[in-house]
């Protein structure tokens, strides 16, 4: 009985023992499966291939040579735009740039299609000797590691990228200023080989830009861009350029709050002198000083952000205007307070030549008592001033006594003196107004 039920154990032992081995190989089918449908790559093998290619490769040739051009394609990822320098006509553009072209003598036989290499493969194969003509400074990104990247296809295609920041010219015409737009270019193309040496193209998508809500544009907006290729006839051959636009617009606010604003303000304080009395001296010559001086202050400071140009931007213009306007303010009041401090002149001698006049005169020889005729006294006229030495009625501001009555020559416009202020009162603000009418205008839709 105890052999029996040993003999059963063992059986039953066997029959589930096969049973587990058959499960671990059937969950091991899938796994070696895997394997055989993605073969393993070891580094030796990629070791073997980098080494098979660079044997014999002379980097100082570049592909295809003495048979045809080398095309290079081009790309450019525009990662930040800004800050734009109108003082030095400068922008700053930070990008990713890529090349890509082929080379035959980087063809490979493997399972792997491509090969991602770092940056201590560039220096042993060609790489075409792009520059930036328009750079006055270029940076390449070497932290924490060279920002360059090289991919290596096995039909011998190569893509070259590498990050930059760079600090490019931009000719700004500021005729517009601060209503201008500007396109500013970014250049670039063979330094050493000419057009029938290497041809670039661009890639069917050859800019593309990042999120522009972090670039440094500050006083500018970004539009758009366009991208267009040209050749150059120099001395030393032809040669393919590459040209980036970037269409920028300037936003108005800074100057709006820093220059316009101020400016009209001051020219509206300026009138303010037109309805002080005449006879306050010291007030309206204060307040039409100060207003000059503070136009000219703010003529300064509103041309420290521009280049030293020889021609006169729309801003210059606004500026120079308000100026002319807070000027002939006070010009106005001189002269209203020279015409009539000259009449007060005028009555204070005529009544003193009126009682000289009133005194006898007794001479010798016969009784006769001879008085000097008396001027007649004409008192003020509210319509006309008394005329003024060297004057005649071919002046402006006549007041002469036949210009009084009525023997005004014929065409003419007479003025009176007290009046200059009610005049001044409609005429600046009017003056003013239209000018700004035609200005804005003038800047922003024509």
């Amino acid at each position: 009985m105890y052999h029996w039920l040993l003999y059963v154990f063992l059986g039953v032992c066997s029959a589930i023992e096969p049973s587990k081995q058959d499960e671990e190989d059937y969950e091991d089918v899938p796994i070696n499966k895997t394997w055989v449908l993605s073969p393993k790559v070891y580094e030796s093998d990629v070791t073997l291939i980098l080494n098979k290619l660079l044997q014999g490769y002379d980097n100082k040739l570049r592909p295809d040579i003495g048979v045809r051009p080398t095309v290079i394609e081009t790309a450019v990822y525009v990662n930040s735009i800004g800050p734009v320098d109108p003082i030095n006509m400068e922008y700053t553009i930070d990008i990713f740039f890529a090349q890509t072209w082929y080379d035959s003598r980087l063809k490979f036989n493997s399972s792997m299609k491509l090969l991602m290499l770092n940056s201590n493969m560039v220096g042993k194969i060609w790489i075409p000797d792009t520059f930036f003509r328009n750079s006055r400074k270029s940076n390449a990104h070497w932290i924490t590691t060279p920002n360059r990247l090289l991919r290596l296809w096995s039909n011998g295609r190569v893509m070259y990228t590498l990050r930059l920041t760079i600090n490019a010219e931009c000719y700004l015409k500021l005729h517009n200023f601060p209503m201008d737009e500007h396109s500013c270019p970014l250049e670039f193309s063979s330094y050493g080989y000419p057009k029938n040496e290497i041809m670039y193209r661009w890639q069917r998508r050859a800019v593309e830009v990042a999120d522009q809500r972090y670039w440094r544009l500050y006083q500018f907006a970004f539009v758009g861009l366009r991208n267009t290729s040209d050749v150059a006839h120099t001395q030393s051959g032809e040669y393919v350029i590459m040209t980036i636009f970037f269409d920028l617009s300037r936003r108005m606010g800074y100057f709006t709050i820093q220059t316009y604003i101020p400016c009209s303000m001051i020219v509206v304080l300026s009138w303010v002198s037109f309805w002080i009395n005449k006879d306050a001296v010291p007030a309206r010559t204060s307040l039409g000083i100060t207003t000059v001086l503070t136009m000219t202050t703010l003529s300064t400071i509103s041309r420290k952000s521009l280049p030293k140009v020889s021609y006169i931007t729309a801003m210059d213009l606004f500026v120079s205007v308000c100026f002319i306007f807070t000027f002939a303010a006070l010009m106005e009041y001189g002269t209203l307070h020279y015409f009539t401090s000259n009449r007060q002149t005028k009555k204070s001698k005529a009544s003193n030549t009126q009682k000289a006049s009133s005194m006898v005169n007794i001479r010798p020889g016969p009784s006769l008592l001879q008085m000097n005729n008396i001027v007649p006294y004409h008192g003020e006229d509210d319509y006309a001033y008394e005329c003024l030495d060297g004057k005649d009625c071919a002046s402006f501001f006549c007041c002469f006594d036949d210009c009084r009555s009525g023997a005004w020559r014929e065409n003419r416009m007479h003025v009176r003196v007290s009046k200059i202020d009610s005049y001044s009162r409609i005429f600046f603000p009017t003056a003013f107004g239209l000018f700004n009418l035609v200005y804005w205008i003038g800047y922003l839709y024509l």
